[in-house]
């Protein structure tokens, strides 16, 4: 009867932990990148130019969109943005080596071109 308990709880233990640790959650379907990134950050048009090296970005989810609010409010925001899983690391879709916005737990990286207008972040929490 033991040897039954035992082995009743240990299939119970192990089922609880395997659904707990579910492989199938993905970081764009939950909160864990919103929060403010500290850093660099910095604005180019064709009129304005904006740097700072001690400025931060305010991040926002929703829905599944992200939304991304600059400390300096000469900076538009950049609004609506999706994301497709890589790895560990979120990227914004339809993004490439020379326009995307990288974030993870703990960084965002922002080189970001539309319109001819060009956002950057170097930020970490």
């Amino acid at each position: 009867m033991k040897n039954l308990l035992r082995t009743i709880s240990l299939i119970a233990i192990v089922t609880l932990v395997f659904t707990s640790c579910s492989s199938d959650d993905n970081p764009a379907d939950n909160d864990l990148f919103a929060g403010t990134y500290e850093g660099q950050i910095g604005y180019n048009d064709d009129n304005t130019t904006i740097a700072s090296e001690d400025g931060s970005v305010f991040v926002t989810k929703v829905g599944d969109t992200y939304n991304f609010d600059f400390s300096n409010s000469d900076i538009p925001s950049i609004n609506g943005i999706e994301f497709e899983e890589d790895e560990e690391t979120n990227i914004n879709i339809g993004g490439s080596e020379t326009s995307y916005i990288r974030i993870d737990e703990s960084s965002l990286n922002i080189f970001y071109n539309e319109d001819g207008k060009t956002w950057t972040a170097d930020c970490t929490r």
